[in-house]
This record gives C-alpha cells, structure tokens and sequence, in this order.
C-alpha cells in the first residue's frame, strides 16, 4: 500500500483503517510499516488524537498485546469492549492469542 499523505498521523491513520476486523496490530508494526522503525511512540500519540478521524484506534495495542492505551478511550473499558463485539479475548487486559489475531502491516500489504 502506498500511503497518500505526507503528514506521519495521518499515513499511521491510512494504516490503522486497513486493520481487519476481529484482528490487531502493534504500534511497533504500523511504525516499521512506515519506514521509521523507532516511531512506535509516535504512532501512540498519533493513536491518542484519533478520535475524530474514524480510525479503529482500538486495534492498536503494544507488542506484548496489552491494551495500553485503554485510558484513552471514553468509560473505563471501552478499548475492550469494543475489541471483544470483535470476537478478541481480553483478561488483565492482556490480549489472548495474540499470535493468532496479530496482524502485520508488512506481511499483508
């Protein structure tokens, strides 16, 4: 996929759209996606200011997949509602088979 911005947000914005349903990713992943490997962090902040954009900010986790950006969402579970109506099992807010649901940006575009 070639990306059509040239504002990083908003290309991480273009990636996160192209999450499939039932599946997440990495920070880590949309950012060596991207071309800068060491922007995981950015793609977090990125993540944060998604709310109005209609990004599935919620498929977005870390790369242990914890849902580390819960407190970002309104209510205090809403990241993990929303990825359980997805069909993702969550305890501790620890993604369950993780491998299975992981999806790579680099593999799959």
């Amino acid at each position: 996929m070639k990306t059509t911005s040239n504002n990083f947000f908003e290309k991480v914005y273009e990636v996160a759209r192209l999450i499939p349903h039932g599946r997440v990713t990495s920070y880590g992943a949309i950012a060596t996606y991207l071309g800068a490997a060491r922007s995981a962090r950015m793609v977090g902040w990125a993540m944060n200011n998604s709310s109005t954009k209609e990004v599935p900010a919620h498929r977005v986790v870390n790369r242990k997949g914890l849902l580390t950006g819960k407190h970002h969402f309104d209510g205090t579970n809403l990241m993990q509602q929303l990825l359980e109506s997805e069909g993702i099992e969550i305890i501790d807010n620890q993604i369950q088979n993780f491998e299975k649901v992981f999806w790579n940006p680099s593999e799959e575009l």
